[in-house]
């Protein structure tokens, strides 16, 4: 039997100067490792490697709070053997703490049940063609150079209005990651990707009261960050702007939620249609495929090849090609996520999604966020939402929020302590309008969103 590789003892750092040689070197434990389970009796075997840097930094009222480096690399290792399978996990590269990860999958195998729905996604379906998406750009800003960052992102918003009391803190962060994927059809494959972020908690203060907001910005370069100020500013005129809030008046009203908090509207959907929740029929929106779940002007579609995107890649977490495809489409709902497991127990087939969405985007209206204030004349603009109060089996949504009460098309006065509640099902089909001002810096991109009636509880 082959020994297994040997890694080479490389520094921090390397992975950003030397991507290829730290992506050789994952990539040579994952084919020992294959073989290694292969000789062990596994019929199939799958491998995943990571190597990550990341830095984080943060800063309050000045002085220094975080200062952390962390390098990481990890290996998990899967076999199936008489349709049984047994996953091992290890942080420590070294040929033996690899060999007894291998080990240990193959015992684990050993006594856990067969299932039928088990096993690597079809050979077929393995991508052929890997593709560079943009997604690498490595930077190098020491610690000190964060801290300044840092520093200017708060000094910039506490300076912006004598009514900016105190800070929560703002922190600057980087990462840097490359993953190799490997499997007993012959399939390998890398993916490299970084990310930059910074933000920003401010609180606010005058004679009714005290309140805090925040600002970011996360980029894939670090170059591309909004300027150090603009997140600072950005934190205090929030925070400044939630001044002298108050309850909401209770009953049912039009609502309309901004893109960050839109985006837990379009998550719950992912959630909905993900293979887990459907197999389990733990999902309101089993059996419901091919049926009309929004206004038919609603267009929701997945890309995992835009360049430039955190979550872009040819291949799902399984090794299956990706390709775009809507989610949904004229208002109805197309096909569900699935990877090869979830797509076996439900009878159908795997949709590349293996490890979630890449890259969904909800197509965006043409009216401003103020021009849809104004259609909806009275009504509730939610500006952040708290509580986990969502039951994907039933569809119930209830959770706290905050942000502006609007009369005659206009703000009249910040709100919070209040609650919004409904049902998922009647929120989609009660989509009355798509703003234009998406989202774009996550994985999941959506405008605001317009909702007919939800029924709030305020005063």
């Amino acid at each position: 039997m082959s020994a297994l590789p040997e890694p080479k003892a490389r520094g921090a750092h390397e992975l950003l100067v030397d991507p290829d040689g730290e992506q050789a070197m994952l990539s040579e434990i994952a084919l020992g490792l294959l073989r290694k389970a292969r000789a062990g009796g596994a019929e199939q075997a799958e491998v995943r490697v990571s190597s990550s840097l990341a830095r984080e930094v943060s800063v309050r009222l000045g002085e220094v709070d975080t200062l952390e480096e962390a390098r990481d690399r990890g290996v998990t290792v899967t076999v199936y053997r008489n349709k049984a399978s047994g996953t091992a996990t290890t942080g420590d590269l070294s040929p033996e703490a690899l060999e007894r990860a291998v080990e240990q999958a193959l015992a684990i195998a050993t006594y856990t049940q067969p299932d039928p729905a088990g096993g690597l996604a079809d050979a077929e379906r393995m991508a052929e063609r890997i593709e560079d998406f943009d997604c690498w750009h490595p930077a190098t800003p020491d610690m000190n150079a964060l801290l300044e960052r840092a520093r200017a992102i708060e000094t910039a918003g506490r300076e912006v209005d004598p009514r900016i009391d105190n800070s929560e803190g703002a922190g600057v962060s980087t990462s840097a990651a490359i993953g190799v994927y490997a499997n007993s059809h012959g399939f390998l494959a890398a993916d490299r990707h970084t990310g930059y972020g910074q933000s920003c908690v401010l609180v606010a203060r005058d004679e009714r009261g005290m309140q805090r907001d925040w600002d970011w910005d996360d980029q894939g370069r670090f170059d591309a960050l909004a300027a150090p100020e603009l997140t600072g500013r950005g934190a205090a005129e929030r925070a400044l702007k939630r001044l002298g809030a108050r309850r909401a008046p209770t009953g049912p009203t039009p609502v309309l939620f901004t893109p960050d908090t839109a985006l837990g509207l379009i998550r719950h959907l992912v959630g909905a249609a993900s293979g887990g929740n459907l197999y389990r029929r733990s999902s309101f929106l089993l059996d419901r495929r091919g049926e009309a779940i929004f206004p038919d002007f609603v267009q929701i579609h997945e890309d995992p090849h835009r360049p430039g995107e955190a979550r872009s890649s040819s291949f799902d977490a399984e090794g299956v090609a990706t390709k775009p495809a809507p989610l949904i489409e004229a208002g109805r709902l197309v096909r569900y996520l699935l990877g090869s497991y979830s797509a076996r127990k439900l009878g159908l087939e795997t949709t590349g999604n293996a490890g979630g969405v890449r890259n969904l985007l909800v197509r965006p209206g043409k009216a401003s966020q103020a021009e849809l204030i104004r259609q909806m004349g009275r009504g509730l603009v939610v500006t952040e939402v708290m509580g986990q109060g969502v039951n994907l089996v039933t569809g119930d949504y209830s959770r706290g929020a905050s942000g502006y009460w609007i009369e005659d098309g206009q703000v009249a006065y910040p709100v919070e302590e209040i609650t919004i509640a409904g049902n998922l099902r009647d929120l989609y089909a009660g989509v009355v309008a798509l703003g234009n001002d998406v989202e774009t810096r996550r994985n999941v991109q959506t405008p605001s969103i317009l909702i007919e009636r939800m029924t709030v509880a305020g005063e």
